[in-house]
């Protein structure tokens, strides 16, 4: 399956303008034959840990807007905004298909304390997974790249693929890379971080999307500006990877449980 990660600048809070420079980009992702295009976090607002404006539920004007461009451009979408929640809101990524309709939502799980995302969103629960064509797919957000245990369960739920949204700054940019590669050859799968770019109110953003193969190998990496970078993801390569190196038959769940249980009692 041919994928398409956005790594384009938005409109600072202005969800209006920034789908209007997106279009743009569902219309070259579709002609070169993608299936799927992602944008990067809070790609519509631009990301600010602190901020709560332009809060929608999943009825809002953004997902409206990334479903008629999904039905326009035939092409699915994976978007990420601040959802509605009580007692605050959530950072959000959402799958739709190309039809417009809504495949998987997952709020961020690992919210970024050191910038105080905690202050003022809600952190999520649960993991999401979709199938697209064929390929089993999980949802992740920027710093949860740093928490492996959420791929190693993506693992177990047999998805091929991570997508994962990201205001990554590039003052940590090695730690990007580190962590898509890690991710990828630890479980075996395909890990997709498509980053923003540019100099907004909050940091300075290097952009370098990448997407890592079952081995840990970048297949694709863009550069420091705007850019599509265009990937392939292949199930197959990922059932025949996890076949012929069958390292999660090895794992000792039960025993890393009762360890960090001995552990805690000390």
């Amino acid at each position: 399956m041919r994928c398409c990660s956005a790594q384009v600048s938005g409109v600072w809070e202005s969800p209006d303008q920034t789908l209007e420079k997106a279009e743009e980009c569902f219309s070259r992702a579709a002609r070169s034959g993608a299936a799927l295009i992602s944008f990067p976090e809070q790609f519509t607002t631009g990301w600010d840990p602190r901020s709560t404006k332009n809060t929608e539920d999943l009825t809002g004007e953004i997902v409206a807007g990334f479903k008629k461009l999904a039905k326009k451009h035939a092409i699915a979408v994976i978007g990420s905004f601040r959802e509605t929640f009580s007692p605050k809101p959530r950072n959000t990524a959402i799958a739709i298909s190309r039809n417009g309709e809504i495949l998987a939502t997952y709020a961020k799980i690992h919210l970024f304390t050191p910038g105080n995302e905690d202050q003022a969103f809600t952190p999520g629960n649960e993991l999401a997974t979709f199938t697209l064509e064929g390929v089993h797919m999980g949802l992740a957000i920027c710093y949860d790249l740093r928490f492996p245990e959420i791929f190693r369960l993506y693992r177990r739920e047999g998805v091929h693929a991570v997508i994962v949204p990201a205001a990554w700054p590039q003052s940590r940019l090695r730690h990007w890379e580190l962590f898509i590669q890690s991710r990828a050859a630890e479980n075996q799968m395909y890990v997709a971080g498509v980053n923003t770019t540019g100099t907004n109110p909050v940091d300075q953003y290097a952009g370098v999307s990448m997407t890592a193969d079952p081995h840990g190998t970048i297949i694709a990496r863009a550069g420091a500006g705007n850019e599509l970078l265009f990937y392939e993801i292949d199930p197959r390569f990922v059932e025949r990877v996890r076949r012929e190196f069958p390292v999660d038959n090895d794992r000792r769940d039960a025993l890393y449980g009762s360890l960090m249980e001995k552990r805690q009692e000390k």
